[in-house]
């Protein structure tokens, strides 16, 4: 199990994917907003998205689980 962490705080702009997608090494997730720039967030484990622990338009924190990757 791996957990997509995320690098910065910002908003969740964009989901890319679904809970049950199957995801590869270097897949992009999620885009997040921060200071008016797109940041996307990219895989760093194949494997399939079992949880999104976030919304679209939800505000995170620097090392907040997104994504839980089996």
């Amino acid at each position: 199990m791996a957990e997509l962490i995320a690098p910065i705080a910002g908003n969740v702009w964009k989901i890319l994917v679904a809970e049950g997608d199957k995801v590869e090494l270097d897949d992009e997730l999620i885009i997040l907003e921060a200071l008016k720039m797109e940041t996307p967030i990219y895989c760093d484990e194949g494997g399939t998205v079992t949880a999104i622990k976030v919304k679209e338009g939800d505000a995170v924190n620097e090392g907040d689980v997104l994504v839980v990757i089996d």
